[in-house]
């Protein structure tokens, strides 16, 4: 992490806690599916994913011709979408007059080219509402299995060459009743700041919303084994005991950045296992929308 990004970190956090989220006009939503396990962190090869929490599995799938939703874009998305829907209560969600007008709200600078921010934001949005998204639970009594597509329907009227000209059609996603569904029945309350300061890393942005959600309702100290978040957070590192060490490594350099945005939350490496403590919440339980 280079001094300017740790810079923001730090600035964000010290501005978190002098400020609740909702005080600061902050808080935001994230769908619980996507908590519980996480999108792919950089591209996959072929159309299908695949990611496991316990009982709970999230299988993805894709169009060939698309190719699955990856990296920290998507998160962002899904986010901004929940906390939309969450709050206006409505399946139809509107996306702005203008293209650097939602990219703002995404807290991305437009830029052109082909590897600009403009053209990644809307690949990845076409990645996003093309897939198919199945959740199940399987326990020692019962399976659950729910079928679930983001979107019914996306338009997106916007010019990617004049990002800041208003089109003559609002762009908008008509969220599919599932997910809307999901969302407005099981939101997980998030901090958008946090969420800024962590949206260089799609790990951090995982770590970060599963914490939160994690240590909201824990009772008492958990130990969590390292290969069971690797297949929560990390499935494209190999099921060896060199892969897990790898993963492991990796996820504690981004748990770092987490704590700086959320430092009271308590947890410890046991070696083997990652001990999730009693901690007060990033976000308070009782929360009005109104």
């Amino acid at each position: 992490m280079n001094n300017d990004n740790l810079n923001k970190l730090i600035t964000e956090s010290l501005a978190i806690e002098e400020a609740a989220a909702k005080e600061a006009g902050k808080l935001g939503f994230m769908a619980r599916a996507l908590v519980q396990a996480t999108l792919p962190h950089s591209e996959v090869d072929g159309n299908e994913f695949e990611r496991t929490n316990g009982a709970f599995t999230l299988s993805m799938l894709a169009p060939s011709s698309v190719g699955l939703p990856y990296g920290n874009i998507p998160r962002l998305l899904i986010s901004w979408l929940t906390t939309e829907a969450v709050k206006t209560r409505s399946r139809e969600v509107i996306l702005g007059d203008t293209l650097t007008q939602f990219m703002h709200e995404l807290d991305m600078a437009p830029t052109g080219g082909r590897w600009g921010s403009i053209t990644r934001l809307r690949d990845q949005m076409t990645r996003l509402f093309s897939c198919f998204v199945s959740c199940s639970y399987v326990g020692s009594n019962m399976t659950g299995v729910r079928n679930i597509m983001i979107a019914d329907e996306a338009n997106l009227w916007w010019s990617p060459k004049n990002p800041d000209q208003a089109a003559l059609w609002q762009s908008s996603v008509r969220l599919s009743e599932r997910f809307y569904e999901e969302v407005i029945e099981n939101p997980v309350p998030i901090d958008i700041r946090a969420l800024k300061a962590l949206r260089r890393s799609p790990m951090a942005l995982d770590i970060y919303c599963w914490l939160t959600y994690r240590l909201s309702y824990l009772k008492k100290p958990t130990q969590i084994p390292w290969g069971a978040l690797q297949t929560q957070f990390g499935a494209n590192y190999a099921t060896t005991q060199e892969g897990t060490r790898n993963f492991k490594k990796k996820f504690l350099m981004h748990l770092k950045k987490v704590l700086l945005v959320y430092p009271d939350a308590k947890l410890e490496d046991c070696g083997q296992t990652l001990l999730l403590k009693p901690s007060p919440t990033h976000i308070p339980k009782l929360y009005d929308l109104k």
